[in-house]
Order: structure tokens, then C-alpha cells, then sequence
């Protein structure tokens, strides 16, 4: 039986109620290695619980807590292109020996404490408690079960900012095991870069298992094998994964240890089975790259079917083409991944720079510099030095010609997602455009296009211009950061021509708090849109609001859009976001989650 994408989105915010009441997901995955089975030694014993303190009581940012779920221990040898981390399986940092560590060694007044840890500046404003006093692992639990990407862009945007913040270490949880686990849901959003920063924020003798295994896999998100260099020691201590022995083998390379890594890849190499051979392969043309390196690798992806962590790492690192085809069994993380990769042809990255500029993953001004870039990249295709063109067209030409090169950008449909990285490439070009009654035709997308990248000044000059009941004037009335109040006839009669959109506009009028107090009730009726109704999801974000807690808003907001498409968001949903944003002082990403609702429903 197939489910539509609203019952999809019903079904991912009643698993987050499931959470948020602390009954364990069913089904979820578990941790997998990163390399084919048969590669290497005996399966890694999986490494036991040592006691840990107990947890605190259920906050009220925390409806429903109970303690976490039992641990799921690693499966050694099972395939994955995208392995999930363990729960936290101990409180203390791994046991590291001086001489592991001696080489880099940090002085007392540089060492960093695991009771506050992110990156400084990075937040958005967000403060140290941007996730209050909810419970550690009722918090693990939420970023663990989310099955990221999800649908609103400015969603993404707002818990990117949050995760990767300078917050407090909540109680219940070891700061290391913590920050992993944050790490890890950025590089399921496709947040290559800002996983591997907050991962190398925490001091390596702080480190645990699981941010040892997070590292790695930020470190092959991101194609920086390099990164792992300092901590191959100290993770070979503890653990015996095939990965971080050809990591090993790699770092020895690229120090001017060829013969040694070399040793390590020949023997990989006889362990290997036949599907392994390319994982080999792509680690020996990195180990010949160091400065005494005499090996050449040649890549060869017949027969390979799969695209793993540790494939895309490797290619990445060494700018080596990955077959299109490849991408199609994976998860639009990897895309995103690919997107922001340098080492590879603008070209190349771009289809999916547009996919990741839809999810938030990529800016407007990136996304602009990468076409800008396809002017001068010799293999880029006749189109898409065309489009280059056209698009220094839209930024330079006067009004009618900036116009009629904006209107061929978007020509696909605003609810796709490469229509709506059109509205995000174009957003400056847009808000150049002279808010004239001439142009009223075109201010609906132009409007759409600038809020998608909020530029919310420039976009409120054409509220003059814009008649009541278009899908400018509802985008205008829920970004306008002055919160006038909306005339409840005035949202009736825009509902009256699209029901759908009209439940989307009451949902964040009412969220905002712009209706007539005495009239939402009645309105909500009318266009049935349940915002009274409560399940634990609802009071969890609800009281996360009320607490200032911006961080947790975020994360449940996240679970709370569980789907790719904005068709199965549920009105009812927004409204709770949206309230809870407001009331934790986030305003700013309520208004542009509204009007993103608005644009590409």
C-alpha cells in the first residue's frame, strides 16, 4: 500500500511523539563499517557499557522523558554507505597512553572543556543554552531518530546553526559522546564542513568511541582524510576498524612513510575481497601522493554498484570522478557533500549545488559564484556557460533585461527543488528590480525569490505594489519583521482561492501571533486546521518555546518535517513551529519558515 506524502509526515511526527514520550524507535539502524565485510582481521569485539552517572529527572523542556533506550552494539563487517553511530556506550573518554598523545600534547591554557563545547562565533546568535536543561539523552534520542533532510530549507538553516553553537553539555551525557552525536546528524543534513569543525573542537584525549567513529566519517564527508591523521593513534589504541588502518596507511604516505604504508595497503590488499579491491585501490592512490610515494593507483568503477562513506572520502580526496550512476543509491546527503566539495569541476558540482542551495546547504551568494565560476572552467557544457551568461545578465542589465533573464531562470516550478535553488541563485538579482506597478506581473516571484534567501527588507518595498489576496501580499504579511496585524476576512478570502495555502497562512498568522485573538478559534474551524489538538510532540515544542529554548525548538521542528516535500507538512504543524520559534525569542526563522510554507506549497 503506497502513503501519501501528508501521511508520510503524519507518521514522522507521530515517531518523534513516540521519542519525545521515550518509548525506543523500532527498526532503526544500526552502526555499520565502512568498508566491505571480509576486509581485514576478526570482527572488533564490541566494546562494553562501563556504569555511568545517573540521569537526571525529566525536564519541563523534556515532556516524557524516560531513561534511553538499551545500547545497540556494532555490527563488524556490515556494508554501509552511511553507517549510524552508536549510542553513547560510556561516559569516560577512551583510556590513551601519554606516548599516543605525547606528540600532541596541548598546554594547560589551551586546553578546552568538554562541559561547553562548539564552535565560537558560528551560532546565529544562539546562546550558551540554546537547548536549556533538556535531558542529554532524551536530546541524543530526538537528533539520533531524525531522518534528515527535511523539507523547509530555512529549517536546515536554523539547526545547522544551532548544533554547531558553543552550548553547554547537557546532564546525563559525556560532552564528547554529545558532540558527536551532533556532528552526526549534521552530516546526515549534508553539513560536511560544520561536522568536521565541531568534531575538531573537542581536544583528541577527550575523545570517546563514538566521536572517534563521527570523526571518520565527517573526515570522508568532506574528502580531508588528512584530518585524521592525529587521530589514527589514539583510535588504533581502542579500536581495530579497517578503516582506520588504511587510514593509517594513508597518514604514514602523505608523511613520507611510503614503505611502511606501503606494507599496510599490500596486506589490506590480500585480505580484500573481490569487491573490496577498489577501497584499497582509491587508499593506495592517496598513500602515493605523500612525498616519498612511488605508487600509482588506477581507479576502476566497473562492477563497483555501490557508493560507500568510505569510496566518495577516498574519491573526494584525490578528485577522483565518481560515476553519476553511483549517486543514485544514496542518500541527497552525498549530493550535498559533493556540492561543496572544491577539489572538484564546477561543472561537475553544479546540479547538485542546486539541490543543496534548496536544502539550505549552500548559500545564495555561494550558489551565485559557482555559476560565476563556470565561465571559466574549460569542461564545463555549452549550456552551462550559457547559463553563466544569463545570470551576469540578471545581476547587470537594466530592469527589463534583468526581468526577462529572471523569468527564464524560473521556468521550473517553485515546489521542485531545482526550481526552488533557482529562487535562491536569483534572490539578489531580484531585489535590484524597482518595486513599480509595472512590474506588479513578475512580484509574486520576485518576492519569493528575495524571502528565500531573507532578503526581507527589500522584498517588504513591494507591499504597496502587491494586491491583498495574491501570494505576494500572504508571503509580505508573514515575513514583514514589523508584525502588523492581518485582517481575518482578508486571510479567509485568500484561503477561498487555494484552500491549501490558505490553511498554511492562518497556521503562521496565528503561529505569529497576527490575527485577532477572538477570531483564531473560529478561523481555525473554518479552514480546519487543528491547532488545539495536543500529542507529546506538540508540548514538547510548545514548551521548548516557552522555556527560550531555541536549540530544542529547532531539533523538534526538524522531526516535525520529516518528509522532502512541503505538501506533506500539515498546517497544524507550522503553527506549533512557528508559535514555538517566536516565543523562544527565533523570530527571524519563523517568519522565513512561513513564507518558504507560502512559496513552495
Amino acid at each position: 500500500m503506497k502513503t501519501s506524502p501528508t501521511d508520510r509526515l503524519r507518521i514522522g511526527i507521530a515517531a518523534a511523539a513516540l521519542i519525545a514520550a521515550g518509548v525506543p524507535a523500532i527498526g532503526q539502524d544500526v552502526p555499520e563499517s565502512l568498508l566491505p565485510p571480509g576486509f581485514g582481521d576478526a570482527p572488533v569485539p564490541a566494546p562494553t557499557p562501563t556504569p555511568r552517572p545517573t540521569a537526571a529527572a525529566p525536564s519541563t523542556g523534556a515532556p516524557g522523558f524516560a531513561p534511553s533506550a538499551p545500547i545497540v552494539q556494532p555490527l563488524p563487517g556490515v556494508p554501509g554507505a552511511v553507517p549510524t553511530p552508536t549510542p553513547t556506550a560510556s561516559a569516560t573518554p577512551v583510556a590513551i597512553s601519554p606516548e599516543a598523545l605525547r606528540q600532541y600534547e596541548l598546554p594547560d591554557y589551551a586546553r578546552r572543556s568538554t562541559a561547553s563545547i562548539g564552535i565560537a562565533g558560528q551560532g546565529g546568535a544562539f546562546g550558551n543554552d540554546a537547548f536549556g536543561t533538556a535531558d542529554g539523552p532524551w536530546l541524543e534520542r530526538v537528533m539520533r531518530s531524525l531522518d534528515a533532510p527535511v523539507a523547509s530549507r530555512w529549517v536546515s538553516i536554523g539547526l545547522r546553526r544551532a548544533l554547531v553553537s558553543d552550548v553547554m553539555t547537557p546532564s546525563g551525557v559525556d560532552g564528547a559522546d554529545y558532540a558527536a552525536e551532533r556532528a552526526w546528524l549534521l552530516v546526515r543534513m549534508g553539513e560536511a564542513a560544520s561536522a568536521r569543525a565541531l568534531v575538531q573542537s573537542v581536544d583528541i584525549e577527550n575523545y570517546t568511541p563514538k566521536l572517534f567513529q563521527i570523526a571518520m566519517q565527517a573526515m570522508l564527508a568532506t574528502g580531508d582524510p588528512a584530518g585524521l591523521c592525529p587521530l589514527v593513534t589514539p583510535a588504533m589504541a581502542q579500536s581495530n576498524e579497517r578503516g582506520w588502518r588504511l587510514a593509517n596507511a594513508i597518514c604514514l604516505g602523505l608523511s613520507g612513510k611510503a614503505r611502511e604504508a606501503g606494507r599496510i595497503v599490500d596486506q589490506a590488499r590480500r585480505a580484500a575481497p573481490g569487491g573490496g579491491a577498489i577501497d584499497v585501490a582509491l587508499a593506495e592512490k592517496l598513500v602515493g601522493k605523500g612525498s616519498a610515494g612511488r605508487r600509482a593507483a588506477t581507479i576502476e568503477w566497473d562492477g563497483i554498484d555501490r557508493l560507500t562513506a568510505w569510496r566518495y572520502g577516498m574519491a573526494a580526496a584525490s578528485a577522483t570522478p565518481v560515476p553519476a550512476a553511483l549517486f543514485g543509491g544514496v542518500g541527497p546527503q552525498v549530493r550535498y557533500w559533493h556540492a561543496t566539495a572544491p577539489q572538484f569541476a564546477p561543472g561537475v558540482r553544479l546540479a547538485d549545488a542546486d539541490l543543496a542551495a534548496a536544502q539550505g546547504v549552500v548559500s545564495s551568494e555561494a550558489l551565485v559564484d559557482l555559476y560565476a565560476q563556470l565561465g571559466s572552467d574549460e569542461d564545463a557544457t555549452s549550456k552551462q556557460g550559457a547559463l553563466a551568461t544569463d545570470l551576469r545578465t540578471a545581476f547587470t542589465g537594466n530592469d527589463t533585461d534583468r526581468l526577462a533573464m529572471l523569468r527564464q531562470f524560473w521556468e521550473p516550478a517553485i515546489t521542485t527543488p531545482s526550481g526552488y535553488a533557482r529562487r535562491v541563485l536569483t534572490a539578489r538579482a531580484a531585489a535590484m528590480i524597482a518595486p513599480v506597478a509595472t512590474h506588479a506581473g513578475d512580484a509574486d516571484q520576485l518576492i519569493a525569490s528575495m524571502l528565500s534567501a531573507g532578503l526581507d527588507l527589500p522584498a517588504l518595498r513591494w507591499r504597496g505594489i502587491v494586491p491583498v489576496g495574491s501570494d505576494g501580499w500572504a508571503m509580505l504579511a508573514v515575513a514583514d519583521p514589523m508584525g502588523r496585524s492581518v485582517a481575518a476576512g482578508a486571510v479567509s478570502d485568500y484561503a477561498g482561492q487555494n484552500a491549501r495555502k490558505g490553511q498554511l497562512l492562518f497556521a503562521a498568522l496565528a503561529g505569529l501571533g497576527r490575527l485577532p485573538r477572538d477570531q483564531v478559534a473560529g478561523m481555525a474551524r473554518e479552514l480546519n486546521v487543528a491547532v488545539g489538538a495536543r500529542n507529546p510532540w506538540t508540548d514538547a515544542i510548545d514548551r521548548a518555546g516557552v522555556n527560550g529554548e531555541g536549540g530544542t525548538v529547532l531539533l523538534l521542528a526538524a522531526s516535525g518535517m520529516q518528509t522532502r516535500d512541503w505538501r506533506g507538512v500539515p498546517a497544524e504543524a507550522l503553527f506549533h513551529i512557528v508559535a514555538a520559534l517566536r516565543a523562544a525569542g527565533r523570530e527571524g526563522e519563523a517568519r522565513m519558515i512561513a513564507a518558504e510554507a507560502l512559496a513552495r506549497s
